[in-house]
């Protein structure tokens, strides 16, 4: 009966119950009941979401958009991926506890389920010590500890977690997965939650991409990018400021997961090396969400050509956007100007399955 400790509170995040609980509740607070283009949130079937996973003090209020628009309403289990930041692996990893710990209360974990994942022998058993370490997972449980306590009588009837650390898998072990996850992915009954940040730009993380404002900003090319090397520390790029460029190579990875196509979105990553520690987890997601599509993801086109089929394609069109994201906050820790800076950028987006 191993628990993991909650081993970053006190540090990323207060150790202290009451006033995290207060904390969360203020950030959810600030997130509209209404976003525009979306409607009113949380929407029938929001049971997928993409969340950050900083410090609280730079990504908390980001999350709270992705988890104000997480419909909980028939849950009855909430898968959690995260990518894994200090143990190598090329595989997805399960804990070998029974419950998490948070400074809220303990959440306790799906045995069941567990143990079916453990039995196809896709998955590699996960050290106390690894799973302690990690914090991909652990900065998402006082939010979903959180939500529940605020729709459910007691800890007793909360839905039990399943977590996976993904590794850095590649493109066909993440079709992999995705086709393992499918059939929870297809359960009305099941909540994922997926933990990524978006770039981590800065010499530090060995990542200064720039893209000049004369590229097109709908079609980031590797070509048009360069590398901001310590030449332009005395005269950092100025159109556009370098936080627009990230923004730019940002928005252009989140259209390409907003277009619902695993390989597009691997594409994106590609043509820019853009930095998103979670690109594995989506990425798992991504291929499972087009398994339970059958792969029939609409794009978005001008629209039926005769009257007759008017209708048809309306309805392919909308079980097409079933499955595909739709981010509603981006932020970033800091407005980087010069070379010597850095900042890490945090989005949150939901999916209605």
């Amino acid at each position: 009966m191993a628990t993991r400790e909650a081993s970053h509170a006190g540090s990323w995040y207060t150790d202290d119950g009451p006033t995290l609980s207060r904390q969360l509740q203020s950030w959810l607070d600030h997130v509209p009941d209404s976003i525009d283009g979306v409607g009113q949130i949380p929407q029938p079937g929001a049971r997928i979401i993409i969340a950050p996973h900083a410090g609280y003090s730079y990504s908390g209020p980001a999350a709270a958009w992705a988890y104000k628009c997480l419909d909980l309403s028939k849950c009855k289990r909430i898968f959690l991926l995260g990518p894994s930041h200090h143990l190598y692996l090329l595989t997805c990893a399960l804990t070998q506890c029974t419950t998490y710990s948070t400074p809220l209360g303990p959440l306790l974990l799906d045995a069941a389920t567990l143990s079916a994942l453990r039995s196809t022998g896709e998955f590699s058993l996960l050290p106390l010590s690894a799973d302690e370490a990690e914090h991909s997972l652990e900065m998402h449980l006082p939010y979903i500890y959180h939500l529940l306590s605020s729709s459910l009588p007691s800890p007793a009837s909360f839905p039990p977690l399943v977590p996976i650390l993904v590794g850095s898998t590649s493109p066909s072990s993440e079709k992999k997965y995705g086709a393992l996850l499918a059939p929870y992915l297809r359960d009305e009954e099941n909540v994922f939650v997926i933990s990524s940040d978006f770039c981590h730009w800065g010499t530090r993380f060995q990542y200064t991409y720039y893209v000049p404002s004369s590229s097109s900003s709908s079609a980031v090319e590797p070509g048009e990018g360069i590398s901001l090397t310590p030449k332009y520390h005395k005269s950092p790029p100025t159109d556009p400021p370098i936080h627009e460029s990230i923004r730019r190579v940002d928005r252009y990875c989140m259209d390409a997961v907003e277009g619902g196509r695993h390989e597009g979105f691997l594409d994106a990553l590609r043509r820019t090396g853009n930095t998103v520690c979670g690109r594995h987890p989506i990425g798992v997601v991504m291929a499972g969400l087009e398994v339970v599509r059958g792969k029939d993801v609409v794009e978005d086109e001008g629209g039926a050509e005769g009257e007759g089929k008017r209708g048809e394609d309306a309805g392919d069109e909308e079980r097409g956007k079933r499955g595909r994201f739709r981010f509603v906050r981006y932020e970033r820790s800091g407005e980087v100007r010069g070379v010597g800076e850095s900042s890490v950028s945090y989005a949150s987006a939901f999916a209605v399955l």
